[in-house]
């Protein structure tokens, strides 16, 4: 089996919502998001997947949908101020953890068809969290 890994970096705000600590408040993140695809055999050129590929397809969705955005539960009291603003924020239906933010990014690379066995969403240079499909 042969496994390459894609790391792609982008900041992004939250906060947590029914939570008892600091990550209760807005605040951001210089994340890393680290994928890893696999393969039984090698295409024609000798690689799993191309690494510009995965970067400019998986790079561009990141770019426009979590990069610089604040994301957000979906029932976040805040949204109609950012609303009003004009500030940009994505919704989803959970805590934006780092272990929702790995599985999100995951199901969007495999909806771009790549071979992905896992990401890993470094909130921190100390922590983060890895969803595996």
């Amino acid at each position: 089996m042969f496994r390459v890994t894609k790391e792609l970096s982008f900041c992004y705000g939250h906060r947590l919502l029914n939570y008892n600590g600091k990550c209760r408040n807005l605040h951001g993140h210089n994340g890393r998001a680290v994928i890893t695809v696999e393969s039984p055999q090698l295409d024609s050129l000798g690689m799993v997947v191309d690494f510009t590929q995965l970067k400019q397809t998986v790079g561009q969705w990141i770019d426009a949908k979590l990069d610089h955005k604040m994301l957000l539960h979906r029932d976040d009291p805040i949204i109609p101020e950012l609303i009003r603003l004009g500030e940009p924020f994505v919704t989803l239906d959970v805590n934006p953890t780092a272990e929702n933010i790995a599985k999100r990014i995951f199901e969007q690379v495999q909806a771009e068809g790549f071979p992905v066995v896992e990401v890993t969403l470094w909130e921190s240079d100390t922590s983060f969290a890895t969803y595996r499909g």
